[in-house]
């Protein structure tokens, strides 16, 4: 094999990974919508379990973004503008105040 063709080879060889790395799709991002998960913890375990169950792990094929109003309800609409401005394929509310929050019709920024 010349020296060129042998070059040319390696150099395929190492952009190949970065190719296929291109073409896979992005992972889906959930919105996690509570009132306060850090008292409800049971509510992330279940999650988490029945994700688990359907093949979704978080960090392997799944990404979540966290938002917990700490025991309040007033700043519940404003977490969920944030998780549609992340653009989250979908927002799980625990609970009907989350819930109440995710479903108002936010105008985009």
């Amino acid at each position: 094999m010349r020296r060129r063709q042998f070059i040319a080879l390696i150099g395929a060889a190492a952009a190949w990974p970065l190719a296929l790395r291109a073409q896979q799709p992005a992972m889906p991002v959930i919105g996690f919508l509570g009132p306060a998960l850090i008292t409800r913890q049971h509510w992330l375990t279940a999650f988490h379990r029945g994700f688990g169950t359907e093949g979704f792990i978080e960090g392997q094929n799944v990404t979540i973004e966290y938002r917990s109003a700490d025991g309040g309800v007033e700043e519940l609409s404003e977490l969920a503008v944030e998780l549609i401005r992340r653009q989250v394929a979908v927002i799980f509310a625990s609970g009907p105040p989350a819930a109440l929050a995710a479903s108002v019709r936010h105008k985009p920024s």
